[in-house]
């Protein structure tokens, strides 16, 4: 447990990727990297016929003479890494990798806040305008756990609130950040002092997105009983769904407390005591959402009976659209790795990526990156269900028979 104790002092020097990438930059960064991720998933399942924008009910093209989704996307993803690009080499030149003068700029980072913030609110038409104001409204709607209709766009909300549960620790860091910033004697672009702000408000911050989706999960299962009469299931699915996420709470709270134990707070448990417990539900949260990913949201039969179906390769399903099996195999294995990232605490060998910036930095990017790519199989399954029609337990996938909506 002195680890956990470690991570909370701050030294008085930054290391050299610190130095190089200030927190605020590395927070930039990664989001920046969410947009371009999600121009290219457009752009990938526009190759293999899948119509993304349809499925998320966003407004189609009104002529062949207008540029596609992915295009937009692209254009967002590059006005929003221009202006990040030219901040990073001014902040290089100037700095120039001393230590005193990366602290004493603090503010610098920050106006690339600004410039992002105004690249996704600018009223400009040939800013990508619409897909901006889309995002914006879906972000606003879900940040109190909304969700929309099938009809309104209720796949593009739960892809939104799922990307933001990937993006919880960055949240608690963008939150770090600002504290530094306005906290005497500490610099935003100095070594980030993760108990900056209390105790309890980063790991709110970090459980808020496993709310949202939480709150989704019981939105729909309410839809369900309220539509019972139809003879449809009665919604476990959500109730399990839901289940899911909150096995992410124990988590976080066990994390809290480890780094800052207070035994008049956790009473008779000693730090041993709680770092077992955290080891049993990290357990339990990454083996439900590894087997939730596969089984649920990518509806391949791996841990089913149809494993073995002659009539389908093995562990996947009958129907798929990506060119090779081994793209499903490669995902399996990419995400159950990357769910298990935090088992490098465990290992002497490996624990000093947990330790460092860089390390940290690292595992916040293998998370969005395991998420992009849990995008590409989460939409494909979605649009298999389109073809296919709605599974007998779920009423709520969407109207399947029926034309996608035009706005």
């Amino acid at each position: 447990m002195e680890l956990d104790r470690r991570e909370i002092e701050i030294p008085p020097e930054l290391d050299g990727f610190s130095l190089l990438f200030p927190l605020p930059f590395r927070l930039a960064l990664i989001v920046v990297a969410g947009f371009w991720g999600w121009a290219v998933n457009l752009h990938y399942l526009s190759k293999l016929r899948i119509d993304v924008p349809g499925l998320i009910r966003y407004p189609a093209r009104q002529s062949p003479k207008q540029k596609p989704h992915y295009v937009s996307a692209y254009h967002l993803a590059t006005l929003l890494t221009i202006p990040l690009g030219i901040s990073l080499l001014l902040f290089w030149m100037i700095t120039f990798g001393s230590i005193e003068r990366v602290k004493s700029l603090e503010w610098f980072p920050q106006i690339y806040v600004g410039i992002f913030l105004v690249i996704l609110i600018l009223p400009v038409r040939r800013l990508s305008r619409s897909g901006r104001y889309r995002f914006l409204m879906t972000l606003k709607r879900i940040s109190i756990g909304g969700l929309a209709q099938p009809q309104d766009g209720k796949f593009g909300d739960i892809l939104l609130a799922d990307a933001l549960t990937s993006y919880a620790k960055v949240l608690g860091d963008i939150y770090v950040n600002f504290c530094m910033l306005f906290t005497g004697g500490m610099s935003a672009t100095g070594k980030p002092n993760r108990a900056c702000g209390g105790e309890f408000v980063v790991p709110i911050i970090v459980a808020v997105p496993s709310l949202i989706r939480l709150r989704q999960c019981l939105i729909e299962f309410v839809r369900v009983q309220k539509q019972r009469d139809r003879g449809d299931s009665w919604g476990g699915q959500h109730l399990a769904n839901a289940l899911k996420y909150a096995t992410a709470f124990p988590v976080i709270a066990l994390t809290a407390l480890q780094r800052n134990y207070n035994p008049f707070v956790v009473g008779q448990i000693s730090e041993v005591q709680l770092y077992h417990m955290w080891i049993f539900f990290a357990c339990v949260n990454s083996f439900y959402s590894f087997y939730w990913d596969v089984t649920k949201d990518w509806d391949l039969t791996l841990f089913t009976e149809a494993r073995s179906d002659p009539q389908q390769p093995f562990a996947l399903r009958r129907k798929r659209c990506f060119p090779t099996n081994n793209m499903y195999y490669g995902a399996i294995i990419i995400d159950l790795f990357l769910r298990f990232t935090w088992t490098s605490k465990l290992s002497s060998k490996f624990d000093h990526i947990n330790e460092t910036e860089f390390g940290l930095f690292m595992l916040m990017f293998l998370e969005v990156a395991r998420r992009w790519m849990w995008i590409f199989f989460r939409v494909e399954t979605e649009w298999v269900r389109n073809m296919r029609g709605p599974a007998p337990d779920d009423i709520l996938l969407g109207e399947f028979n029926q034309k996608l909506d035009e706005d």
